[in-house]
């Protein structure tokens, strides 16, 4: 979309540019080394499979980014789901970066991440094959002038990957809508006559949909539908060093793009994401059990805590976060809509943060206690 004056805006004066936006240098770089090294890049495809695999996890050697964080074999897994005539399906709790994969992927395969159908029980067949522009339709009849392409018509006529979120919120009828789509890779359109009447996939044309385990049961998606599809699990990240550093690099990034010289503090970056891991999976690093929230507390939640805290600091406090700016930033995160998170959240501090508090090693976590209250209120 345009500014006013008529030009695109600048990156960075969007709020969240596209992967492809975001990181063109290094898809470019991808591109000049499959063409200088000759490697074997699919038709349709942008990249190499080997390329889409390095602009996922990165390689620092060639000054590649890591953005995703897992292990290479389940993203190979991944991209060679995206080469067969199957559909590629990602699976796993909230947060766990599924639709950051997802966008990641598209970006590398077709250099457009923007073909997305956002699923809802609202969802209807217009916004995932097409509609039509009724001016147009009631002037010329139907026709490919008045026919408005929705992403899948549109990723199977240019031969792109197309994102589909939350698959599992739509209605069963609208999932199966993708049948004979991920079959035969043939949308018809009825309305229209002769050789405009059957859409062929182009190469390159695939699909990457999305569903947390959480919304199982929902709407369950149908056996022919399920086999259409390569299913991959997505996992919480393991590493806590690893997931530190995600969360330190991610915070840090959100807090310049807003202009702000402020980042939260390693230390304090450390002490939240041990607190969020323990929440999670329900067992402190000693080996205590932890009674576990209902809201996910996730990766991206971490990340989202830290920004908040980094936030409010810069602007209230005018220094960087503390214990206390990490307890109002929690606030929204840990405490939604299950009353009882708020006793399993104090059984949390009495049991494992009180703990912690002695020593030098425990200043970060004196902050968390002291500020408790905030929190429990």
């Amino acid at each position: 979309m345009s500014e006013p004056g008529g030009s695109a805006p600048e990156a960075g004066a969007l709020q969240r540019p596209s992967a492809e936006t975001l990181h063109a240098a290094e898809l470019a770089a991808l591109a000049e080394r499959d063409a200088r090294t000759g490697a074997l890049v699919p038709t349709g495809w942008a990249l190499s499979p080997q390329a889409v695999v390095d602009f996922v996890i990165g390689d620092p050697r060639h000054g590649i980014t890591a953005k995703f964080v897992g292990e290479r074999a389940f993203v190979e897994r991944c991209v060679v789901a995206l080469a067969t005539h199957r559909g590629l399906m990602l699976i796993g709790e909230p947060g766990t970066a599924k639709s950051y994969l997802s966008e990641l992927l598209a970006a590398a395969v077709s250099g457009d991440s923007t073909l997305t159908v956002q699923g809802s029980a609202s969802t209807t067949d217009d916004a995932i094959k097409y509609s039509w522009n009724y001016a147009l339709l009631l002037d010329r009849g139907p026709s490919l002038e008045a026919l408005v392409p929705a992403p899948v018509h549109r990723g199977m006529s240019q031969g792109k990957v197309v994102r589909f979120e939350e698959i599992t919120r739509c209605p069963i009828e609208i999932q199966d809508s993708l049948l004979s789509i991920l079959s035969d890779r043939v949308l018809t359109v009825p309305e229209l006559s002769g050789p405009d009447r059957v859409l062929h996939a182009r190469k390159g044309f695939s699909v990457i949909a999305t569903a947390n385990t959480r919304d199982r049961g929902v709407n369950e998606m149908s056996a022919a539908l399920k086999r259409r599809f390569n299913f991959e699990t997505v996992r919480p990240i393991r590493d806590h060093a690893r997931e530190v550093a995600l969360v330190q690099q991610q915070s840090d990034a959100a807090l310049a793009a807003a202009g702000l010289a402020v980042r939260v503090p390693a230390d304090l970056t450390d002490v939240l994401v041990t607190a969020f891991h323990e929440l999670r999976t329900g067992r402190a690093g000693d080996g205590t059990p932890v009674e576990q929230l209902s809201t996910a507390m996730s990766t991206a939640e971490a990340v989202s805590v830290a920004v908040t805290a980094g936030l409010r600091a810069a602007w209230f406090s005018g220094g960087a976060p503390t214990g206390t700016d990490l307890i109002e930033a929690l606030v929204g995160t840990a405490l939604k809509d299950e009353p009882e998170d708020l006793s399993r959240l104090r059984s949390y501090f009495s049991r494992v943060v009180a703990s912690r508090t002695s020593g030098r090693a425990g200043a970060r976590w004196r902050e968390l206690y002291a500020a408790r209250q905030r929190l429990l209120e």
